[in-house]
């Protein structure tokens, strides 16, 4: 819990229980969540509770929101040193069609896209659909 309670403090996030709890849930998941599996997993929780906490975390800059097209906002952790600024820090998401999970693609950034005069973009997601690695094996 040491570690966590430095991330979160490192965010200026105050350490509560259920704020724990949910940060080692994101740190254990290798695809974007929903408020739903959050709720799933924390049976026994409020659901504006961990819809605040989930929040919380990103306006806070611990995780980040997709849109995959799904309607079901998803949520993800962010790399270390990220600011979800446009010009440096987004990168690609992948939905699988065949599973419906939804991964960060870190590795592959968004490029910088110049909008015309008087235009400002506020967010910028780039999403590919297709059949996951894990799928394709199958």
């Amino acid at each position: 819990m040491q570690n966590l309670e430095k991330i979160l403090a490192h965010n200026h996030i105050k350490p509560t229980a259920m704020r724990l709890l949910v940060l080692q849930f994101l740190l254990n998941k290798k695809v974007a969540i929903s408020l739903t599996d959050v709720e799933n997993y924390f049976d026994q929780s409020d659901r504006t509770t961990l819809y605040r906490t989930l929040n919380t975390f990103v306006a806070k800059g611990i995780s980040h929101k997709i849109d995959d097209g799904t309607g079901i906002t998803k949520y993800a952790l962010c790399e270390e040193n990220c600011h979800c600024e446009i010009d440096t820090d987004l990168h690609l998401h992948f939905h699988c069609t065949n599973c419906n999970e939804t991964v960060c693609i870190t590795d592959y950034k968004i490029p910088q896209i110049h909008l015309p005069i008087g235009y400002i973009a506020e967010n910028v997601n780039l999403v590919v659909k297709g059949i996951c690695d894990k799928c394709n094996c199958k």
